[in-house]
């Protein structure tokens, strides 16, 4: 069942509000945990202030190689219910593509929205800004600006940044040659 060589990223299912106490515990036993954050607004007393909050809550992403006895050790973890995996014979890895546009989104600053998780919609890439690189789904919500979406598949989670749509390019396009034009209009 467990056998990895080369590390890996995961998603870890928690205990409800247990995201920091897990990462501190996996940190002190060696492991190196990703717990994204966004900035939110609490009301308590009467008075708002800005918090941190996890951007998935009751989740967060671990880099290791696990073999039998690293995975025990991850499960013995007080907070933690699970490693999410596809069935019951395998772990799944969380592809590193999605937590590098995860943390280029964190690093970046910008202010992120809870959405949907979608399947549907336009894959594209940005261009320009704290964010080139990145690739997500696109949801148009206004003509000349659009939500970014990226989704994490594993949890079943996406978040949203907005994004000015002359900032974005469909992914996989390229401009066509002047034969292929032609070849259209006939």
């Amino acid at each position: 069942m467990l056998q990895t060589e080369e590390p890996a990223w995961y998603a870890v299912w928690l205990r409800s509000n247990y995201e920091h106490a897990v990462k501190g515990q996996l940190s002190a036993k060696g492991f190196e945990p990703f717990l994204p954050e966004v900035h939110a607004w609490s009301k308590r007393l009467g008075t708002r202030r800005a918090i941190r909050t996890p951007m998935f809550p009751g989740y967060l992403f671990v880099r290791a190689a696990l073999d039998k006895h690293r995975y025990i050790d991850l499960l013995k973890i007080q907070g933690v219910v699970r490693v999410l995996e596809e069935g019951w014979t395998r772990l799944t890895p969380v592809p590193d593509a999605e937590i590098d546009a995860i943390q280029q989104i964190t690093a970046a600053g910008v202010t992120v929205f809870a959405c949907a998780h979608l399947r549907g919609g336009e894959r594209v890439r940005v261009l320009d800004g704290p964010l080139a690189g990145v690739e997500g789904l696109v949801v148009d919500d206004k003509r000349s600006k659009g939500r970014l979406v990226v989704s994490v598949d594993m949890l079943g989670r996406s978040i949203a940044v907005e994004m000015d749509a002359a900032d974005v390019e469909p992914c996989g396009w390229a401009p066509p040659s002047r034969q292929e034009a032609c070849d259209r209009r006939l």
